[in-house]
């Protein structure tokens, strides 16, 4: 598996979390950080709810 992440690939946190989609890979901030725009549902609630954040690419690894 190559470790480059791109669009729609799965992925988490380095430090744990949901399972993420990538849905956006951009320079976002005032600093331009390479990162992506996740989208994830929290499966705890009813109806599933969406949610999105930004995250830098080098604070993710994509998983199966």
């Amino acid at each position: 598996m190559s470790d480059e992440i791109k669009l729609g690939d799965v992925v988490q946190l380095k430090s744990g979390g949901p399972k993420m989609t990538v849905a956006n890979i951009d320079r976002y901030g005032y600093d331009s950080t390479e990162s992506a725009r996740c989208d994830w549902f929290v499966a705890n609630k009813e109806p599933w709810k969406k949610e999105d954040g930004i995250f830098p690419l080098h604070s993710l690894k994509k998983v199966e």
